[in-house]
């Protein structure tokens, strides 16, 4: 398995992201991820199918329809769904993927490391996006007292 602070710090130090599964909901994660990257100076991406435009942005139908290639990927849609963006990536040659939770499974790990990415699973990219903010402060303070989220 990788070393995941360094897979963290890699995917930080990109210049372009994408975040597969914005929705029309504000309130959704994916959604949330989008604007706070954005907000935090990221130049971001939105992906999805079936959507436009979201946050006044356009929306991209999928990564082989973004205007440029990203650096990064981070996935916030089901873990059956996150598979195809994994083959995509491939084709693209994108070599760096964040499996938000919720969009992580042991397959789509093993599918990503024997296709030569680099990735992180199992981590909150809210806790990561300097300076944290709201409830994700306290997520800070519960990792550092038992190593992880507690779930």
């Amino acid at each position: 398995m990788q070393n995941t602070k360094k897979a963290i710090n890699e995917f930080l130090g990109q210049k372009t992201f994408a975040v597969v599964g914005v929705s029309r909901n504000k309130d959704k994660f994916g959604t949330m991820l989008y604007r706070d990257m954005k907000a935090k100076g990221f130049m971001v991406y939105a992906v999805n199918p079936q959507m436009d435009m979201v946050e006044g942005d356009r929306c991209y139908a999928g990564l082989a329809a973004l205007p440029a290639k990203p650096d990064a990927v981070v996935t916030v849609v089901p873990a059956p769904a996150t598979i195809p963006v994994i083959d995509d990536m491939a084709r693209l040659g994108i070599k760096q993927l964040w499996l938000q939770q919720g969009s992580e499974s042991r397959e789509a790990e093993d599918k990503a490391l024997a296709l030569g990415m680099s990735v992180v699973s199992g981590e909150c990219l809210f806790m990561h996006l300097k300076p944290v903010e709201s409830i994700h402060k306290f997520h800070l303070v519960l990792r550092s007292i038992f190593g992880k989220m507690p779930k």
